[in-house]
């Protein structure tokens, strides 16, 4: 029995996801008109955790930080990849396997390289 897709079967998605942004959308411009607009000297002031602003915000920041964050994201996105192959593991048989050691070793590497390069060393 062979599956087919067709446009119609995905109506129900498109219905949900414009449902959904109606919400959104119709949600914020209410809340927007019937609310209340107090505009007083200390809801201008900027404030950050409970610390007030001292200084430039564009004071210089390490390289380093911004570094950390963006492989935490790729490694992060990298390991999302997995849950479909372990959802489908015995469909894909050996082969869904032998990619999998592939992809595997590829970003084993990577984490290797960043450690050998000293990308995570905060000195």
């Amino acid at each position: 029995m062979e599956l087919k897709s067709l446009p119609v079967n995905y109506l129900p998605i498109i219905f949900q996801m414009l449902v959904a942004m109606g919400f959104v959308v119709t949600t914020m411009f209410v809340t927007h008109k019937i609310g209340p607009k107090r505009v007083t000297k200390d809801k201008l002031t900027p404030f950050e955790s409970g610390i007030e602003v001292i200084g430039n915000a564009r004071t210089p920041m390490s390289i380093k930080y911004f570094l950390v964050a963006i492989l935490f994201v790729l490694f992060d996105v990298e390991v999302i990849f997995m849950y479909p192959w372990a959802v489908n593991f015995r469909d894909l048989g050996r082969d869904g396997m032998i990619e999998m050691f592939i992809f595997m070793g590829t970003l084993l590497a990577g984490f290797f390289y960043i450690i050998k390069k000293g990308a995570l060393n905060w000195d």
